[in-house]
């Protein structure tokens, strides 16, 4: 009983640290400090990114990635004049950076979503309801997130997978080559054999035909 309690606690509090509300912060981009709306999430950056991006693809829409070794922007994901109603009704450019939280925290993710309107930050000028909706919009997305982490840790595991097989394979081949060069080795040693034994007995004819002094 007391076991099961501490599984239902341990479960709970996994599902606490997994979820969280998004906030209103800042993030540099465009040489200057932008408002925005930020989530944390309990998983990896490529799970946040992958569930972002598939959630505005099934919208149609394909982000534009920032590059560049010297462009300050690296990382950030554009999605151009996108239209999303759970969001808003007009369109909008949504701008996200998905960063990992600390070097100690590789399972630890924030999300910053920007929205860009006629050049111009949106959020600044965005209506309590709007923002709230935009917030809602990043809440309610934890099981795409919860599911692009999953494809990614099956991915993972069938390449793992297909590694222990690969090496399985390969300890087989050499198996059949060691078995091989034993056979070879051995019918050598047997042939080796024949020709010792032929030759001690020339060895004998030659010894026998020495003259006694």
């Amino acid at each position: 009983m007391k076991q099961i309690f501490l599984l239902l606690i341990s479960a709970i509090t996994i599902n606490i640290s997994a979820w969280s509300q998004a906030y209103e912060d800042k993030i540099q981009y465009d040489k200057k400090k932008q408002q925005a709306i930020a989530i944390d999430y309990s998983y990896p950056t490529d799970a946040v990114q992958n569930a972002i991006v598939q959630k505005l693809g099934k919208m149609g829409y394909k982000p534009k990635e920032e590059k560049g070794i010297l462009n300050r922007d690296k990382g950030f994901l554009i999605f151009k004049n996108a239209y999303v109603t759970d969001i808003s009704n007009d369109k909008m450019d949504f701008i996200i950076k998905v960063e990992r939280k600390s070097r100690k925290e590789s399972d630890e993710s924030t999300l910053y979503l920007i929205m860009n309107k006629n050049g111009e930050n949106a959020l600044l000028k965005m209506q309590p309801d709007d923002i709230n909706r935009a917030k809602s919009f990043l809440n309610d997305m934890l099981p795409e997130v919860e599911a692009a982490d999953l494809e990614i840790r099956i991915k993972d595991q069938q390449e793992t997978v297909a590694r222990a097989e690969k090496k399985l394979s390969n300890l087989k081949d050499d198996q059949i080559s060691l078995e091989k060069k034993l056979q070879d080795n051995k019918a050598a040693q047997e042939a080796t054999q024949k020709d010792i034994e032929a030759q001690k007995q020339a060895l004998g004819v030659l010894m026998g035909n020495r003259k006694s002094n």
